[in-house]
């Protein structure tokens, strides 16, 4: 019989859109992930290739890193930054989603029977061409994310959604009822996901306060004014629930129009 090797630990896990991994390096963003104690981060929204990555920088002493960038230079991609080594990565959700994994929208590691991702939805904001690409990704992931919560592993998918579910979630829901990010169809998929197939907001299981955002726009005093988001997200699985122990939205620095999110889990790896 094998000795039982597990240990009780607590992971911190965050979750950062970064809006270009260079531009948050110029502001601080790997002197503050270093001297944090997070161990595992999610970014979404890289906008580069490894090629184009100093390693000495983007490669820091202590931390196992995966890229999964979009083909496209410049634009979208997804990392993650973890202190503890992986069993096992996943670039792109494979079969039905080209052009998803063209973007570089997923990437997931694997430790024993947790399953840690880096998710970005598409945003619908710039056109009605991408709205209607936003739908098809949700109308695929509806599938896929039943399938993964059937397949009794313990998910953790981190990530910029680009939904906010609940008035709770917007500061200025009434005026934004007919913005992508907001609109009746996106918030009822996530209804459906959280609802129906059982997947869990994590942060709203430890914070119901309002005024808790993650992304503010650029336009005006978005920022000073607090008129906020909250889209960004820790979606688990059930399993999850009694195994979190704390939750917190970073804004003593702004590494990006987004900030960090994160979440203390006792998890036995």
């Amino acid at each position: 019989m094998k000795p039982n090797l597990s240990v009780l630990l607590t992971m911190r896990i965050a979750s950062l859109n970064i809006n270009g991994i260079r531009a948050g390096a110029r502001k601080g963003f790997f002197t503050w992930l270093n001297n944090s104690k997070v161990d595992v981060i999610c970014l979404q929204e890289i906008k580069a290739h490894e090629d184009q990555l100093d390693p000495e920088i983007f490669r820091p002493k202590g931390w196992h890193v995966y890229f999964n960038p979009a083909q496209r230079k410049g634009y979208s991609g997804v990392a993650i930054y973890t202190r503890l080594q992986p069993d096992n990565i996943i670039l792109g959700l494979g079969e039905n989603f080209t052009d998803f994994d063209n973007e570089g929208r997923y990437l997931q590691i694997d430790f024993n029977n947790l399953s840690i991702a880096s998710i970005y939805l598409p945003s619908g904001s710039s056109s009605a061409e991408r709205q209607n690409i936003k739908y098809a990704v949700m109308d695929k992931l509806t599938p896929r994310l039943n399938s993964m919560f059937e397949d009794k592993r313990d998910y953790i998918l981190c990530g910029d959604w680009n939904i906010a579910h609940k008035n709770i979630d917007l500061k200025n829901w009434r005026s934004n009822q007919k913005n992508s990010g907001f609109l009746p169809e996106e918030r009822a998929w996530l209804d459906l996901i959280f609802d129906k197939q059982g997947w869990v907001d994590a942060f709203r299981v430890l914070n119901q306060q309002e005024h808790q955002y993650t992304w503010w726009s650029n336009r005006g005093q978005a920022w000073a004014n607090n008129t906020g988001w909250r889209i960004d997200y820790h979606i688990i699985s059930p399993g999850l629930i009694d195994k979190l122990s704390g939750a917190d939205i970073y804004k003593d620095e702004r590494f990006s129009d987004h900030a960090p999110l994160t979440l203390d889990y006792q998890i036995k790896l």
